[in-house]
This record gives structure tokens, C-alpha cells and sequence, in this order.
């Protein structure tokens, strides 16, 4: 949830690095493609296949996160656009 105590950036720096340092080790390959997301100011997090739940549930335990998200083991949560071929005969 965005929070006046933060701006963006900080949000991104601070989410990055508590998967980095904590969590990456834990939770990659067994849960690859799913989405995490961190609450920034206590360290709680939830998995979940859908980036909503995640959230849902993590605000349910923390109504006031501060919250980061990603999807585990890509470099993006999503993908935007899509990539044409042509197909020559």
C-alpha cells in the first residue's frame, strides 16, 4: 500500500533487498513463477499464484504494510506487449 513515509524508490530498494538477503535462498526453485510480496517494515510476507491473494492475505496480518511484490524467479512480475513472427513459406 503506497505510504507517505516512503516513496517509491524506497519502497523497491527496501522490498529488493529483504528477498535478497532473506528470502530468495528460502523460497526459489520450489516456488518459481508465483508471486511474493514483503511488507517493508516488519519482514512478513506471503506466496501465492496470484499477486491479489498475496496481497489480500498479507494485509488480513498487517492492515498498515508497506508493501513490495514480485514474482519469484523472474525479472519482472509481468510482461506487457507480445513478440510477432513471421512465418515464411
Amino acid at each position: 500500500m503506497p505510504s507517505a513515509k516512503y516513496i517509491s524508490e524506497e519502497v523497491a530498494s527496501k522490498g529488493n533487498t529483504i528477498y535478497r538477503q532473506q528470502l530468495q535462498g528460502m523460497v526459489e526453485p520450489e516456488h518459481s513463477g508465483s508471486f511474493l510480496v514483503i511488507d517493508i517494515e516488519t519482514g512478513a510476507y506471503e506466496i501465492a499464484v496470484d499477486d491479489l491473494m498475496a496481497t489480500k492475505r498479507l494485509l488480513a496480518r498487517y492492515p498498515n504494510a508497506v508493501i513490495y511484490g514480485l514474482r519469484i524467479g523472474f525479472p519482472s512480475a509481468y510482461r506487457i506487449g507480445g513478440r510477432f513472427t513471421v512465418n515464411q513459406k
